[in-house]
């Protein structure tokens, strides 16, 4: 075969190792049935916490209907959230990787993050059409004027409190498009999540298994409910006939044991990200307060009971699979890590307010 005969611009070709179906078949870029011209080489930056790198992940599913041979490459410090049979390369955040792609060039690039680092990188790089934000004078601008609102919403709190759209209509009218409900993806260990559904339903008898996610990290500490709130929480949906577990991070660790003791409520340990997942994937309902493991639950489609006080409730999306339970008036201390009236609104949210929440699912 002649060197000029190699389609480089095939969404199989890898750049410098054989290609599947070259492995799988042998085949060679002259005659190759399997061929597929790239349609559009997207990049995605999106380097913040795994739970908005997993919450922007729809965007892979409407490139992939809008272009279906498209080339899709994601940016990030999370690499091990993204699905990997979603995405043709994904570049964890490092010297080489931001080498290679200021030397690269794409037909649309979208940054998603406020950060310096993001914005300047996003300015650096070759792309035809550019969405979200960049790098202008010294500070962060929008790549288009759809960018603009979410920028806004961000400087002040009363436009933010104001917005009526979720996260993912901000984000896909960002990249000048319409949020129809596309899925949000993450990276299932298939084989760990059938031996946590095994082991659980040996336990759950037939009950419902509820994972109980006690911890909220410490960004924004208004989000904690107090231990006495989940093991009242965890002995009332017992007595209804479900399988509570606690579940939480290596920072809840030890709470949660504690709390395992007063009525035997189920707590497996804390794992590792890949584990974890494959934990919650196992479970029919989760009650979490706004953090990670609510983007973990959306993604793998879970029946969800959210707990909201320092938010825009107007921000998350639940696909209708959820319920959002805030206290009987609502918070004042908006994006608030301290509470202005001394004791955080997550205490006036009642045992019995997420129990029947839960049963209403």
């Amino acid at each position: 075969m002649e060197f000029n005969k190699v389609r480089r611009d095939c969404v199989h070709f890898r750049g410098h190792i054989p290609c599947k179906p070259n492995k799988d078949f042998g085949s060679i870029c002259s005659d190759c049935t399997h061929y597929r011209a790239i349609e559009k080489r997207i990049l995605i930056i999106k380097l913040g916490a795994l739970g908005d790198v997993i919450r922007t992940t729809p965007l892979i599913a409407l490139f992939r209907k809008k272009y279906p041979n498209c080339h899709i490459t994601w940016l990030t410090q999370s690499p091990a959230i993204l699905p990997k049979n979603a995405l043709d390369t994904i570049y964890g955040l490092s010297e080489t990787s931001l080498f290679i792609l200021q030397n690269s060039s794409f037909d649309i690039a979208i940054n998603l993050d406020k950060d310096p680092e993001a914005c300047m990188l996003i300015s650096k790089i070759e792309a035809v059409r550019k969405f979200g934000f960049t790098w202008e004078n010294n500070a962060v601008a929008p790549c288009t004027d759809a960018a603009e609102h979410k920028l806004i919403t961000g400087f002040f709190d009363a436009y933010s409190k104001a917005n009526t759209q979720s996260y993912l209509e901000e984000i896909f009218e960002i990249c000048h498009e319409t949020f129809k409900h596309e899925p949000y993806l993450i990276e299932l260990n298939e084989e760990k999540a059938v031996e946590w559904r095994k082991t659980l339903q040996e336990k759950a008898q037939g009950k419902p298994i509820v994972a109980l996610n006690t911890g909220c990290g410490p960004r924004w500490n208004t989000r904690l409910w107090q231990a006495h709130h989940w093991v009242e929480l965890a002995k009332s949906l017992e007595n209804q006939g479900y399988f509570p577990m606690f579940l939480g991070g290596e920072l809840e660790h030890e709470k949660n044991q504690e709390m395992a003791l007063v009525n035997g409520t189920f707590y497996p340990g804390h794992f590792d990200l890949e584990t974890f997942i494959s934990l919650v994937s196992a479970c029919d309902i989760v009650v979490t307060q706004v953090t990670m493991m609510m983007h973990i639950a959306t993604a793998l489609q879970k029946k969800m009971v959210l707990m909201n006080t320092i938010f825009n409730p107007k921000e998350f999306e639940l696909y209708g699979r959820g319920v959002i339970v805030g206290p009987p008036e609502p918070c004042t201390c908006y994006y608030g890590n301290t509470c202005l009236k001394g004791l955080p609104c997550m205490e006036h949210i009642s045992a019995s307010t997420v129990s029947n929440a839960v049963l209403s699912l």
